[in-house]
């Protein structure tokens, strides 16, 4: 360490004796792309939840970072991502045109909710892995 210049550490980083790692903007990029990846994996027919795509992203606890990134992202097909246990997020019209979109694929519903047992897109473990 120079002279002069110090390390300023968090009262829990102090406990712990733990440094708080880097998060570089390369990171940040590659947890996007592998985000997009899974997005356009799924295929017709078959649905997500926004945490299984973070997961499948190797992005576990991400689930509200999905969801930016959809919004961010003009051409995926947003309408196969779900809430948790194949809940429709979205709020007025565009809720309507999710559930529209999603049975002209052939997808069911169980009340307001997809059928997950039928519907739910199982990630490969090494899908996120692979290059685009």
């Amino acid at each position: 360490m120079l002279p002069g210049k110090q390390i300023v550490k968090s009262k829990s980083q102090e406990r712990s004796g733990k440094k708080s790692p880097k998060k570089s903007a390369a990171s940040a990029d590659e947890r996007r792309i592998r985000v997009l990846r899974c997005i356009r994996r799924l295929p017709a027919g078959k649905v997500s939840s926004y945490g299984a795509i973070a997961a499948a992203a190797l992005w576990p606890g991400a689930a509200r970072q999905v969801v930016r990134i959809l919004r961010e992202t003009p051409g995926l097909p947003w309408y196969r991502v779900l809430g948790a246990g194949g809940a429709i997020k979205l709020r007025g019209e565009h809720a309507e045109e999710q559930k529209f979109r999603l049975r002209m694929e052939g997808v069911t519903f169980r009340g307001a909710r997809v059928d997950m047992a039928k519907h739910e897109y199982k990630f490969q473990r090494k899908l996120a892995k692979r290059k685009i």
